[in-house]
């Protein structure tokens, strides 16, 4: 296997943490990494496997001769950079979803039947590709499945999105929340601009750092480009929960008639969805916690006449929403190894 140079830009974040590690477990640990990031990271000492070296400040040259750049910081940062860096060569991976309307710029989720998008469009021509959002990707892996049992109606989810999901900072801020409020002390609300803390959101404050709207438009593009028609249009609301980690969804489809339980459950179950079939074991973000599988529980409303089949499904489901976005980050860029057969390092 030829030796790539890969650049990771936002390597301190929560997310470029996760995807050093999926990087190390995957076929492209043995490449050459360069670790970037803000200028407050500069020096940092970091590893990428057994690979030791120092976080870096971006700089003019630090995209020279990469193969591979993926952006895990903030969107600004990858807005201000990426052009940089496709400058130079690179192939582009933004997992900061910054990208996901610049002309050109691909969806991908190589997990899915078709990838997500045919795979063929993706070429030397193409500016970036952005690794699908975690919960698109999670609800588009389960709706696809559904359809093999029969074609779906109607399709409704409630995601319940963790502060890990807006970084670092929403981290601690849900952390110290919580400590000042069993303190009775001032709560910090430079990020949330209300309580999260023992509190389910479907809106932040009018000054808050994160925009729940926003984070919803994007989960619903991300879809629709995954979807590229074949499933049904997604009813959608994402709630911030009061928890630090994992993507939970409740799910509720209608499918076109009724089919037996049992084919329901087989179409569900495979690569990359775990079907729980024990109320014991319910899915929850803690049980998905370094999963790479979607953990899904099913319910069903039976048929009056007939108890073993069913047309209306209500799904509860959990992913780790870091693991899962930096393994389909690294899915996305083995698939581009074919537009760069023997890497820049030699």
């Amino acid at each position: 296997m030829p030796v790539y140079k890969i650049a990771i830009a936002g390597a301190s974040t929560l997310l470029g943490r996760e995807l050093k590690e999926a990087l190390s477990d995957s076929p492209l640990a043995g490449a050459n990494f360069v670790l970037l990031d803000e200028e407050e990271a500069q020096g940092q000492l970091d590893q990428v496997g057994d690979e030791v070296t120092i976080v870096q400040a971006v700089g003019a040259d630090s995209f020279e001769r990469a193969d591979f750049t993926f952006f895990a910081g903030t969107e600004a940062l990858t807005r201000k950079h990426w052009r940089q860096a496709l400058r130079a060569g690179s192939t582009v991976l933004d997992l900061s979803g910054a990208l996901d309307r610049e002309p050109g710029v691909l969806v991908r989720a190589p997990w899915l039947g078709s990838g997500g998008l045919i795979a063929a469009a993706v070429d030397l021509f193409t500016p970036a590709v952005v690794p699908a959002h975690p919960a698109a990707l999670a609800l588009a892996l389960v709706l696809e499945r559904l359809q093999l049992a029969a074609p779906i109606r109607f399709a409704g989810a409630a995601v319940l999105e963790p502060a890990s999901a807006f970084g670092r900072a929403a981290m601690d801020e849900l952390h110290q929340q919580t400590v000042n409020l069993l303190s009775f002390q001032t709560l910090p609300r430079a990020v949330f601009d209300a309580q999260a803390a023992y509190n389910l959101l479907a809106g932040l404050g009018e000054s808050a750092a994160i925009n729940l709207g926003a984070e919803e438009a994007r989960i619903r593009r991300h879809y629709e480009a995954l979807g590229d028609g074949r499933w049904p249009a997604l009813a959608l609301q994402v709630i911030h929960a009061p928890v630090f980690h994992g993507h939970a969804f409740s799910i509720a489809i209608e499918l076109e008639r009724a089919v037996e339980i049992s084919a329901i459950e087989d179409a569900l179950g495979g690569e990359h969805v775990d079907l729980v079939l024990e109320d014991t074991d319910s899915p929850s973000n803690l049980a998905a916690t370094g999963q790479n599988d979607v953990l899904v529980r099913l319910r069903t409303e039976k048929d009056g006449r007939n108890p073993n089949v069913a047309s209306r499904l209500m799904i509860w489901a959990a992913s780790d929403n870091l693991r899962l976005h930096a393994q389909n980050a690294v899915e996305c860029a083995l698939d581009l190894r074919r537009l760069r057969p023997a890497g820049t390092v030699q």
